[in-house]
């Protein structure tokens, strides 16, 4: 064989770069994995000869997750020169059998050949391999709340590259592309933690998530108006997964009437009494206003201020006094004695007397204490049945006593209004006998008994003109 056939097998030209970062399958000098030798050219004799200039060494930083290790290589490399010399036993015989054994004694004489032969072999195995491992490899871009990392990754969809990273999604959370996206080399995934704000919007509390960092960004989020709001925390200020408190007010129109006098104004403020103040209203005494001062404004609301002006009456009423009766059975039945008169009490009551906005308002109780208390009146009431006789009366013409006095009439009154009855008893004679009430709202047998009864202390004197007819 001429050192031309040997020459086939040298290295590669140098306008062909190193594959597999620095390894040349062509050469027996490049296992340096970067670092490529001279070149050399090998005579029949086993002699070298170096031509050409070596390279600097070439260093990969990148080292992706499917790179076979130094001692891998190796294990391939001996694997493969193993089978390329397995002794074949079986008898060798004519022209085949010589031409065997002057290809092992070419094979012995040239030592460069025997090293090229496993070597191919050894690259042909990991090109194939690292050309699957290359196909399946994903250059990705993860941004996770905001920041983002570049790197290499075997997954097939979101959720895939998301458990291998440890990234734990929540419901409020956003993850974009959705979390069954397929992944190709390129592609970018978000994930945007949710946070919660305990939001107090006019008043009204509850509770909302977003997945913007910062205030501003999530009064936006939520479709809060925040031109001219109020708004408890800097707009700036950065909001952490745990959330944060939040107040905002934000900007109304409220009319305000006072004195005759409308005033709109745009406000963010929390109570009624501050869009007094704003309005440059001064609330003096007794003023209020037509909704509390502690209530929350609202958009187009109108707050009438009640100029008040007003003063305070005292005045002293009766209380009556109660009746207390008590049964005598020694008193005649269908009298009644007062045995102790009763007294009216004093109870003294405060009225407030208001103006408001130039009209006297109805008088308002304000307040109430008793002066002196009443003293009930004790009655006696007779039981004793009344005397069909009277003695010293019996006899008598009652029933001529009557018609002259009253023409026979018991509820007679006289014209004076001083008289009353069959027998015209004046009031205070017919107490003094014992008698309730007026005498003619007696009954006529009550008058005539009491009659008979006057007539025995007095005789017919009390009847001047008529007492005759006792007798007649």
């Amino acid at each position: 064989m001429s050192n031309a056939q040997f020459e086939t097998y040298g290295p590669s030209p140098a306008h062909v770069p190193p594959a597999y970062g620095g390894f040349d399958p062509h050469s027996a000098q490049t296992l340096g994995y970067g670092v490529q030798g001279p070149y050399e050219t090998h005579d029949a004799y086993g002699t070298y000869s170096t031509y050409g200039t070596s390279y600097a060494p070439y260093e990969d930083t990148y080292r992706p997750a499917y790179e076979a290790s130094e001692t891998a290589y190796e294990e391939a490399y001996e694997e493969a020169y193993e089978e390329a010399y397995e002794p074949v036993v079986r008898p060798r015989s004519g022209r085949r059998a010589a031409h065997r054994r002057r290809g092992r004694v070419a094979e012995r004489g040239d030592g460069p050949m025997r090293r090229l032969v496993p070597q191919a072999l050894v690259v042909a195995f990991l090109a194939g391999g690292t050309s699957a491992f290359v196909a399946e490899d994903k250059a990705i871009e993860l941004s996770v709340d905001g920041k983002p990392r570049t790197l290499h990754t075997f997954a097939d969809d979101v959720t895939e590259l998301l458990t291998e990273e440890g990234v734990d999604v929540g419901a409020h959370d956003v993850v974009a592309p959705a979390p069954d996206a397929a992944l190709t080399s390129g592609d970018e995934v978000a994930v945007r933690y949710g946070r919660p704000v305990r939001l107090t919007l006019d008043g009204q509390r509850r509770e909302v998530w977003t997945t913007e960092r910062t205030v501003e960004a999530a009064l936006r989020q939520i479709g809060v108006r925040a031109e001219g709001a109020y708004v408890s925390a800097s707009r700036s200020r950065s909001i952490g997964r745990e959330g944060l408190a939040l107040d905002v007010r934000t900007e109304r129109a409220v009319t305000v009437m006072a004195d005759g006098r409308a005033r709109t104004i745009r406000t963010n403020a929390a109570t009624v009494s501050e869009v007094v103040d704003q309005a440059g209203i001064t609330l003096r005494g007794q003023d209020a206003t037509s909704v509390p001062l502690d209530s929350f404004p609202r958009d187009g609301q109108t707050v009438t201020v009640l100029r008040i002006t007003g003063r305070k009456e005292i005045r002293d009423e009766a209380i009556q006094f109660a009746v207390q009766r008590i049964e005598d059975p020694s008193v005649f039945k269908g009298t009644e004695v007062v045995e102790r008169a009763g007294q009216l009490g004093l109870r003294r009551i405060t009225y407030s007397l208001r103006t408001v906005n130039g009209v006297r308002q109805k008088p308002r109780r304000t307040g109430s204490e008793v002066v002196r208390e009443p003293q009930t009146q004790v009655v006696k009431v007779g039981t004793k049945p009344l005397p069909t006789s009277v003695r010293g009366a019996a006899g008598l013409n009652w029933q001529g006593l009557a018609a002259c006095e009253s023409g026979g009439r018991a509820d007679a009154v006289d014209s004076s209004g001083t008289y009353g009855g069959l027998y015209q008893f004046d009031t205070h004679t017919w107490r003094g006998l014992g008698g309730k009430g007026r005498p003619q709202d007696a009954p006529a047998a009550e008058q005539t008994a009491r009659a008979k009864k006057l007539y025995v202390r007095q005789g017919a004197s009390p009847w001047p003109h008529c007492g005759e007819r006792l007798h007649g």
